[in-house]
């Protein structure tokens, strides 16, 4: 089957990233001819890329192309005609791509993956300016609330209305997560949920958790990702357990305003910034650690980083709304908290540091043997590459 996969390819390596690069992977292993198309605002899955559209991280250029990327669509309309695929999986196109490349696919047999709220938020992560989770629809309110300008607002709706047209016309969608497809059927988008998948441990791999207690954090430095809250009940558990250490994985502009807040918390010899790391590096942070937290502020559509803890014997420290809900498993896999809430993530914390949840700093091989089969890339390969071979068939 020759399988078409567009996505944008943002700065950094996220968890789109990383899903689509496993995806790519695992459709060549099964037998597919896979070609990929993003944009150059990235590094292009390291170059690799069999098709670049033009894409820019300028404000200015993002203003415009955002609504439609005319590179994106020149750039499509070729890989359809050299390539001639049989079925196209889009997974984000929002920052870079542009609706306009769903509007280029008509007449062609379309997946749509949707694991985000781009598509149904302006600022995608539905998470109120006063750091609650929004719970109506997108409209006027976007900009009485704070969340757009009013230049912002009136961008985005030709914009929107391009990507409505666009959602309405592929022939399947996908979503990461059920919180996901609630959140989209609440829109008038009708999905189905895919369960993703994550790589499986390294064949170094071997989990022995330090002498100390030992947090650790990985994903971007955005606002919505709550590290703040998570440096602010640190300090409350640094000062009951000195020796506790934090090691925070990932970048982002915040990254010098978050070290400020260590310094004032006065933690910065516990707190350690790492910035980005390759997956074989992340794995020797996860190795020793003895809870990953993941104190998003609002509710992750799923939550990859938890699942990859989770497989790797890590305990899972996360925000309770959204699809960590139904990654992480109180008591069995980790524990949840309400998000935002400072006081029970510290507590959440001590309880992982005083050894009164998860004594042996580990997950019970039961667990972490469920996670493994339910999130193993060649049965996530296998059950997409029938809805591929369903949408393929039904054009």
């Amino acid at each position: 089957m020759r399988i078409l996969l567009i996505t944008d390819w943002n700065r950094g390596q996220g968890g789109t990233e990383a899903y689509m690069s496993w995806l790519r992977a695992g459709l060549t292993a099964a037998g597919d001819e896979v070609r990929l198309l993003t944009s150059s605002a990235g590094n292009a899955a390291d170059g690799s890329a069999d098709y670049v559209a033009y894409g820019s991280n300028r404000l200015l250029g993002q203003t415009f192309l955002q609504v439609v990327n005319p590179f994106a669509m020149a750039t499509l309309r070729r890989a359809l005609r050299e390539f001639r695929p049989d079925v196209v999986l889009v997974n984000t196109f929002a920052y870079h791509l542009s609706p306009a490349v769903l509007l280029a696919l008509r007449g062609w047999p379309v997946v749509l993956l949707i694991a985000d709220y781009k598509c149904i938020c302006p600022i995608g992560s539905k998470l109120l300016p006063n750091g609650s989770i929004c719970q109506v629809h997108a409209g006027w309110i976007c900009h009485r609330n704070g969340c757009i300008s009013l230049p912002h607002w009136l961008r985005d709706q030709p914009r929107y209305a391009l990507m409505r047209n666009g959602i309405n016309a592929v022939t399947k969608i996908l979503a990461c997560s059920e919180w996901m497809r609630r959140a989209l059927a609440a829109e008038g988008i009708a999905s189905e949920v895919v369960t993703l998948p994550v790589p499986q441990p390294g064949a170094g791999f071997q989990r022995l958790p330090a002498t100390r207690p030992t947090f650790v954090f990985c994903g971007r430095l955005e606002v919505e990702k709550g590290v703040p809250l998570l440096l602010r009940a640190f300090a409350r558990v640094h000062g009951i357990i000195p020796d506790a250490t934090l090691r925070i994985i990932g970048s982002g502009p915040p990254r010098p305003a978050l070290e400020q807040l260590a310094a004032e918390l006065h933690i910065a010899s516990n707190v350690t910034f790492a910035g980005w790391l390759d997956p074989p590096q992340i794995e020797e942070h996860l190795a020793d650690g003895w809870a990953l937290v993941v104190p998003s502020l609002w509710a992750e559509p799923l939550g990859l980083v938890a699942i990859e803890a989770i497989v790797r014997g890590v305990p899972v420290i996360a925000s309770q709304s959204g699809g960590l809900s139904e990654v992480v498993e109180a008591g069995r896999s980790g524990l949840l908290f309400l998000n935002g809430d400072e006081t029970a993530l510290m507590e959440c914390m001590l309880a992982i540091a005083q050894g009164r949840a998860f004594p042996e700093h580990t997950l019970a091989a039961e667990v972490i043997r469920h996670a493994t089969s339910r999130h193993a890339l060649d049965v996530h390969v296998e059950k997409l590459r029938q809805v591929l071979v369903e949408a393929a068939s039904a054009s």
